[in-house]
């Protein structure tokens, strides 16, 4: 007969680990002999055994039990059960790390691989890393919304960083978002004459659609406020200049 330490020793377990089984029920507890130790014959030591291989494959405690209790069918269509379950969880794990690895790209997290191209475009042209974030920030609300349309808006995008205007555009925003001016730098004054050139270009062309919801463009025009507080003064330019909004500008009648 076996003590517990033998018992777990001879099964390849911890003391802990049995007392656990004890606790849970999996593991019946003996008596406590004449000199006040508990001993484990073999049936007890098969059974530990029968516990720890399952539990080693990923059985859940709670499952074991009824395992062990089974008649060969039943403990054969209960295996396969939980690999089914166990499969799921591989994909989803394997989902996960593929997320995770991601994140190691920065930009790749939570947006589509096109927008993260935009997004090297934008630094090719020396784009600052404070309004790339704010870049960033604002595909991911679109990206969220509109998955699909989202590819739809990136060619035009990339086909606008040809317009030396654009580039023009991006550069004085990184200069005087980097810097520590207030809402009276006259560059915003240049950012909104630019902007509102680019509006008249994209309403006569159309090149969005009219039927898109406004909640996210709402989003988007309070994040760039609150990312600087200097875009309200650009907002209020771009109102002398007859057009309303920031990320969806439209005319003032």
């Amino acid at each position: 007969m076996l003590t517990i330490g033998q018992l777990a020793a001879y099964a390849g377990v911890t003391v802990r680990t049995v007392r656990h089984y004890h606790q849970v029920g999996l593991l019946p507890e003996p008596e406590r002999d004449a000199s006040g130790y508990r001993r484990y014959g073999p049936t007890a030591v098969v059974s530990l055994i029968k516990i720890r291989t399952l539990a080693s494959a990923g059985v859940p405690l709670s499952e074991i039990s009824r395992l062990l209790d089974a008649d060969e069918p039943t403990f054969t269509e209960g295996i396969h059960r939980i690999d089914s379950h166990l499969r799921d969880q591989i994909e989803r794990l394997e989902t996960s790390r593929r997320q995770i690895a991601r994140l190691a790209a920065g930009d790749a997290l939570a947006l589509p691989a096109e927008v993260t191209t935009y997004l090297d475009r934008l630094r090719e042209i020396g784009v600052s890393e404070r309004v790339l974030k704010g870049e960033r920030d604002g595909w991911t609300l679109l990206a969220a919304r509109w998955p699909d349309r989202v590819r739809e808006f990136i060619p035009y995008k990339i086909a606008q960083l040809d317009d030396p205007h654009v580039v023009r555009l991006y550069r004085i925003l990184s200069e005087v978002f980097d810097g520590d001016g207030d809402g009276d730098d006259p560059r915003l004054a240049e950012a909104a004459d630019i902007m509102a050139c680019l509006a008249e270009q994209a309403n006569a062309g159309r090149v969005f659609h009219a039927d898109y919801e406004d909640m996210p463009h709402d989003l988007l025009d309070a994040l760039a406020v609150e990312s600087d507080p200097r875009v309200q003064r650009l907002v209020e330019l771009m109102r002398e200049r007859g057009w309303s909004g920031w990320n969806r500008m439209e005319p003032l009648a």
